[in-house]
């Protein structure tokens, strides 16, 4: 069955939405022109405007891949794309004199950048990117000398707008996410001082609204992403808790003899304040001692767990309850705590640290491990690698054969227009052919109006590239009009010392994007995909794929005589398999057309909270290596064949099967008996009990999300 499309008005209303969330900082912008503007004066005044030209090239695709994240991170990105945009020049001049071998090396190059989708997004820009240069470069033979020169000058291209990005960019990215996340858990703070009432509004609504619209911006996987998700997801358990312990505090007041239990739960009301207000504060860097507030609240709990012989059966019924909703509350605060110690620049660092101590193969973005298991048919990113270099095959053929000038733009069309989705796919070829037609006829006008000298042309390149890196991520149209009218003005610069006028360069960039929009609009025309009727499915694998693994981590732990690392190793790899399938799933239904906020936002609270009781598995995992065997606890065999079960549970509710929340195990009570159990004191017991509360929260969590979704 069709989906129902969007009216116009409500899909231009959502461009604008996007648009105002997604332009990029001027700032970036700004580096960015510089970046591509520096070597055109700099090769202008040396006498070598061909050097500043490819010097200039280098920048501009490298610019691509700059960014808004840390420091490091973004540093690394763009020294990859600088080397892959490097080889990339080389390989297409040196493949340029042979038609077959440049087709077969443009082909791989296609898959492996398809490929790259598996990886991240940035990574998939990445891969374009090269992929774009390559098919450039192939449009002119240079001799091995050349190609190596035109590689570096691409290279010191890509250096130059690296080292502006890293000088210039501010030090702190996410400010405004952990500060809308600590007004929250501050507000909580202060309402839960005083009573709540049923008949109010739910305490700090609107700071819970503001969070949300904060954080749901479509696209964001990052760790630190999915670490604000998760703790907007922990602060919204601990809200409904609270609200559970004030329905019951009303209950306990109207049964006589339940004065002791009253007491305690409005003590418990004191303490999660002390505790949100702790991490308020932790989110803006003002660290304070936590381990003794936690410890009073588990104790309060521990006072309501030996019933007292005065106690009626109603107060004792209601003081069970009681006790359930603050063991749930203690991890949560654990959780929220977790979370926001490692919000900050600081725990930032430390947990990278952290995570790098691990072997790579249990690092959840094992990259080569990523790749390896997405060769498979399977996968989404597989196929759409799959797809791409079929086409780009096509498009390098036409190109070869046509007998056209500067047929490279329609392989070149193809790689860029070419996405996963259908939604982006169509949207693009649409909007690149409007984009080259404007930006051939604004370029026109300028060069036929002025008449621009050298010194213009380099002004007019460095104002077309902010706009293209300011507006253009925002819209497409926008990108395609800026980078049109840029590449014309680059050629006619370029041209100068030559004497060439780039009238030719704008018709045949006109008629080979629509040759190779053609083209990738043709695939998707044969091969459609909706992926909102995926999702769901999409979903159940990855909660399969987790089930599996932690199965095996399981026995691992039950039969420590047998060696688990083959079926380890096959079950993190299908694990990773699934959650990768999944990442594009969430990615490509959000350019979808009514992919409504409310959405995304629960599929990625879903997501943070999946990855979160990944990371505890792969910590299960490694103890298995780094702890002494010892016998398992009878409790552990119980909650975890009680987490299998709450994971198969959840996946065949997301096939259809009925699920209520009454049907899942109590793995919070599960958890508690593990922990009454055994010598805590053993290091592997310790291990287990940390990871399990994780796993037990995480998976708490996520059974709430399920439930919602299912329930929409």
């Amino acid at each position: 069955m069709e989906p129902v499309k969007p009216s116009a008005w409500a899909a231009f209303r959502q461009s604008v939405t996007r648009f105002q969330k997604e332009k990029v900082a001027p700032a970036l912008a700004l580096r960015n022109s510089l970046g591509v503007a520096i070597p055109l004066v700099v090769g202008a005044a040396a006498g070598s405007i061909l050097s500043g030209v490819a010097v200039s090239t280098g920048a501009l695709n490298v610019a691509f891949a700059d960014s808004s994240d840390p420091y490091l991170q973004r540093a690394r990105q763009m020294l990859r794309a600088s080397v892959l945009v490097s080889i990339a020049a080389c390989v297409g001049a040196l493949s340029a004199s042979h038609h077959g071998v440049a087709s077969v090396v443009s082909t791989l190059w296609a898959f492996a950048a398809g490929m790259l989708v598996a990886l991240s997004t940035a990574a998939a820009d990445i891969g374009v990117i090269s992929l774009v240069v390559m098919v450039v470069f192939q449009a002119q033979p240079l001799t091995p000398a050349q190609a190596l020169n035109a590689g570096l000058l691409a290279f010191a291209g890509g250096l130059l707008q690296t080292a502006l990005s890293v000088a210039l960019w501010p030090l702190r990215r996410y400010d405004p996410e952990r500060r809308v996340l600590s007004d929250l858990y501050l507000e909580l703070s202060r309402a839960v001082e005083s009573p709540i009432h049923s008949s109010a509004a739910p305490p700090a609504s609107a700071q819970s609204t503001q969070a949300q619209l904060a954080l749901s911006a479509p696209g964001q996987l990052s760790i630190q992403a999915e670490r604000y998700r998760s703790l907007l997801s922990q602060a919204e358990r601990i809200r409904l808790s609270l609200l559970a312990l004030s329905t019951l505090v009303r209950r306990i007041r109207e049964e006589a003899g339940g004065r002791s239990v009253s007491e305690s739960l409005e003590e418990s009301f004191a303490i999660s304040s002390r505790l949100l207000s702790s991490i308020g504060n932790l989110l803006m860097g003002e660290p304070a001692p936590v381990g003794p507030i936690l410890t009073e609240l588990q104790a309060l709990a521990e006072k309501l767990r030996q019933p007292k012989p005065d106690w009626p059966p109603p107060v004792a019924a209601i003081a069970k309850d009681a006790r359930s909703q603050m063991d749930a509350l203690a991890g949560q605060f654990r959780s929220a705590l977790d979370l926001a110690s490692h919000s900050t620049p600081e725990g930032v660092a430390e947990f990278e640290h952290e995570q790098s101590k691990r072997p790579w193969s249990l690092q959840l973005s094992g990259t080569l491990a990523k790749l390896r298991a997405n060769l498979s048919l399977q996968s989404a990113a597989c196929r759409h690698a799959v797809r791409l270099a079929a086409c780009v095959a096509v498009g390098e053929a036409l190109s070869w054969s046509l007998g056209w000038h500067r047929t490279y733009w329609i392989p070149m069309t193809v790689a860029i227009v070419l996405k996963p989705d259908f939604t982006a796919t169509f949207s693009r070829g649409v909007l690149r052919l409007v984009g080259t037609l404007v930006g051939i006829l604004l370029t026109t006008a300028l060069f036929l109006v002025l008449r621009p000298s050298a010194g213009i042309e380099v002004a007019l390149i460095a104002l077309l590239m902010f706009v293209l890196r300011c507006y253009g991520p925002a819209n497409y149209g926008i990108l395609v009009t800026a980078v049109t009218a840029l590449v014309v003005t680059l050629i006619s610069l370029a041209g100068m010392t030559q004497g060439a006028f780039p009238a030719d360069v704008m018709t045949a960039r006109a008629v080979n994007t629509i040759v190779g929009g053609g083209i990738a609009l043709l695939a998707y025309a044969i091969w459609p995909t909706w992926e909102r009727t995926q999702i769901s499915e999409a979903i159940a694998e990855a909660l399969d794929g987790y089930r599996n693994y932690f199965h095996a981590v399981k026995e691992g732990y039950l039969h420590p005589e047998t060696s688990m690392s083959e079926e380890l190793d096959r079950t993190r790899v299908a694990g990773r398999l699934a959650r990768s399938n999944l990442e594009a799933s969430i990615d490509r239904l959000s350019s979808e057309p009514g992919a409504s906020a409310e959405t995304l936002s629960l599929l990625g609270a879903m997501l943070a909270s999946s990855h979160r009781l990944a990371h505890a598995m792969m910590a299960l995992e490694a103890g298995l290596a780094q702890t002494n065997p010892t016998p398992a606890r009878e409790e552990f065999r119980s909650l975890a064949n009680h987490i299998e079960l709450t994971l198969y549970s959840l996946a065949h509710a997301l096939r259809g099967s009925p699920l209520v929340r009454a049907d899942l195990p109590d793995l919070r009570e599960d958890h508690h008996a593990l922990l009454a159990a055994g010598d805590s004191a053993i290091e592997r017991h310790a291990l287990v009990n940390v990871e399990t509360d994780r796993m037990t929260n995480s998976l708490n969590t996520l059974s709430e999300e399920v439930l919602r979704w299912i329930a929409r």
